[in-house]
Order: C-alpha cells, then structure tokens, then sequence
C-alpha cells in the first residue's frame, strides 16, 4: 500500500528534481500536443534552475513539491495576477495520476490564492489535452476563454483559459 503524499512548499534543493520530473511529465503528455522543439524550449525557458530559484525568493509566486514514500511526485507553481491568481504549473507523475496528489497540490494553490485575496484562480491548459480539461472541470474550473497565445521563438499555445472562483 503506497503511503500518503504530503504537500509542502518547493525549496532550493528540489528545483532540480522538479525539472526532472517537469521532463518525464512533459514527455509523456506533450508529443501528441505540440512538437518536440516546443517541448525542449518551454522545458529550458520554465525550468530553469535560476528562474525558479528566483521565484522562490519573490512573493509574488508560490512553489509546492508533493513527496511520497521520499521521492517527488508532483509539483505545482501559482502567481498572483493583477486580482486574480494564476496556476502556472501542476504537474503529476504519470505513474502517480488519479491518486488524489493533483487535488492536494491544487488545495495549496488555492489556499495560497485565497491568502492573496484573490477572486478566482486561473489557469491555461492546452485544448487537445482532454485529461486535465476533465480534471479541472471536476474540481469547479470553467473555460472562460479560448485563444491561440504567441509564446515567441516561433511557437503558439493553443489554450483554453479556465477558471475557478475562490
């Protein structure tokens, strides 16, 4: 029986395991998505180890780690957006999906976002990604908007825009 994960905030010395399993989540779920050069890219650019070392000192952004039986299996990174928050990152192991880790990961997020007094929580998930539309759907988000965001280098994210009342 595989014990509980705990949900705690990300420190310095996991940002290299975040972006690790950042790699392993994006290459199981993106290929089908968007083109392997994006992935590469976005993985460079998002996780960076001095870009996320550098959110961890500023307030304005909230870093989680979930652990189980002592190894990292899902993470998550919201950032307050003008009076709303935004879910920037929530990651699970696929090995580790449906397990009630992503629903913990986002109770922080919001628990974070409430903090703030923020309004809603916000997120853009990518519209060919039926797994977590579905997943955020059952935890209350509704699609707000949909649109095509030029995220530069020659590369677009087909997204919906969810959102989640706090």
């Amino acid at each position: 029986m595989k014990s509980e994960a705990v949900v705690e905030r990300l420190t310095p010395q996991d940002v290299d395991a975040v972006s690790a399993l950042a790699r392993i989540v994006w290459q199981a779920t993106y290929p089908a998505l968007i083109s392997q050069s994006q992935i590469d890219a976005m993985l460079a650019d998002r996780y960076a180890a001095g870009r996320v070392r550098a959110q961890l000192d500023d307030p304005a952004h909230a870093w989680w780690v979930a652990r189980r039986d002592a190894g990292l299996v899902g993470f998550a990174h919201a950032t307050r957006d003008g009076a709303d928050c935004k879910l920037d990152k929530l990651y699970i192991h696929p090995a580790q999906q449906r397990q009630g880790i992503g629903a913990a990961l986002l109770d922080a997020a919001c628990d974070w976002a409430r903090a703030q007094q923020a309004r809603h929580l916000r997120l853009r998930v990518n519209r060919g990604n039926a797994q977590a539309i579905a997943a955020y759907r059952k935890y209350g988000f509704r699609i707000v908007e949909s649109r095509v965001f030029d995220i530069g280098g020659g590369f677009v994210m087909d997204d919906h825009v969810m959102e989640l009342a706090l």
